[in-house]
């Protein structure tokens, strides 16, 4: 069984991911910041890291560089809705260029994530 990583600092959002992951039968664990992700991360070593970028005590990009420090192959999700002050486009962009595999604007459709984390979980 995969094991899936959430972090998210929206409790709903976070809650709905791990739910519809769970559905589909992937192990599921949850952090709602990225200090609280990373080291979730080092004790579960999941299969795969989703994480938003707009999060309190450690950001979604040094959560992605932290988290390709520690293991460069593990596979990044980054999604974001974007915030008053940055435009959502730029910041998924450099989620990309700090090491995320790939990366989606909130809100998404359900059927689209589920491709993007099957097909990121069978490279």
């Amino acid at each position: 069984m995969k094991k899936i990583l959430v972090i998210d600092d929206d409790v709903k959002c976070n809650q709905m991911i791990c739910r519809v992951l769970e559905n589909e039968g992937y192990a599921v664990s949850a952090a709602f910041n990225g200090a609280e992700g990373l080291k979730l991360f080092m004790k579960e070593r999941p299969d795969l890291v989703i994480t938003d970028l707009y999060m309190p005590e450690k950001d979604g990009l040094e959560t992605i560089m932290e988290l390709r420090r520690s293991d460069e192959k593990i596979r990044i999700l980054a999604i974001s809705g974007g915030s008053l002050s940055i435009n959502i486009e730029d910041m998924l962009s450099a989620a990309e260029d700090f090491g995320a595999d790939a990366i989606m604007a909130k809100p998404f459709h359900l059927e689209t994530f589920l491709l993007r984390v099957k097909g990121l979980l069978d490279e």
